[in-house]
C-alpha cells in the first residue's frame, strides 16, 4: 500500500474516503459518548478526592498520551495520510474531553460544593467544552482550589493540543507522504 495524497484520488473514490473518515467518526464518538454516559455517576467519586481525582487524571493523560502515539503511528503508515490525521484529530479531542468531563463528575459526586451547581453527565461534559473552547460563559465555575487546579491544567493542556498535538498529527501526516516520495524514487 503507497500512501498518496487525497487530492491525487479520482472524485468518487475521494467523497467515498471521506465517508469512510466521517464514519469512523460518528461511530468513534457514539462509542466514546455512549461508554461515558453509561459509567454510573455513583461509581466515580473516590473516598479521598483528591487523590481519587489526580489519579483518574493522571489515568486519563496516560490513556490520551498512549492513544496519540499509536494514531501517530498509523498516520504514518496510511495509505492516507492526510485523512487519517483528521480521524485521529476527531478520535484524540472528544477523547481529551471525555477524561475531563470524568474527573470533574467525579469532583462534583465527591462533594455538592466543588463547582457552582451539581454536575451531571451532561453538565460535566459541557464544562470540558466550554473549558476547550474558551468561551466559559461562567454559569459553571469551579468553587474548590482543587477543581480551580484541574480546570487549570485543562486549559494549559488545551494550548498543547491546539499547538502540539495538531502540529503532531499533521508532522505524522506529511512523514507518510514522504514515505510514498521516497519509494517512487526508490522504484
Amino acid at each position: 500500500m503507497t500512501p498518496r495524497r487525497l487530492s491525487e484520488l479520482e472524485k468518487g473514490e475521494r467523497r467515498r474516503a471521506w465517508l469512510r473518515t466521517g464514519a469512523v467518526l460518528a461511530l468513534a464518538w457514539v462509542v466514546l459518548i455512549g461508554v461515558y454516559y453509561l459509567v454510573p455517576a455513583g461509581l466515580l467519586p473516590a473516598r479521598h478526592t483528591g487523590v481519587g481525582a489526580i489519579f483518574r487524571l493522571g489515568t486519563g493523560i496516560a490513556l490520551f498520551v498512549a492513544i496519540l502515539a499509536a494514531q501517530a503511528r498509523r498516520i504514518v503508515g496510511a495509505e492516507l495520510p492526510e485523512l487519517r490525521a483528521i480521524e485521529a484529530l476527531g478520535l484524540v479531542i472528544p477523547l481529551f474531553l471525555v477524561v475531563f468531563a470524568t474527573v470533574y463528575l467525579s469532583l462534583s459526586n465527591a462533594s455538592a460544593g466543588t463547582f457552582s451547581e451539581q454536575l451531571n453527565h451532561t453538565r460535566a461534559l459541557y464544562f470540558a467544552v466550554t473549558i476547550f473552547s474558551t468561551v466559559g460563559f461562567g454559569d459553571i465555575t469551579p468553587k474548590t482550589d482543587l477543581a480551580r487546579i484541574i480546570v487549570s491544567i485543562q486549559m494549559l493542556l488545551d494550548l498543547v493540543i491546539i499547538g502540539a498535538v495538531v502540529r503532531l498529527l499533521l508532522n505524522a501526516a506529511q512523514a507518510g507522504l514522504a514515505r510514498a516520495r521516497d519509494s517512487s524514487v526508490r522504484s
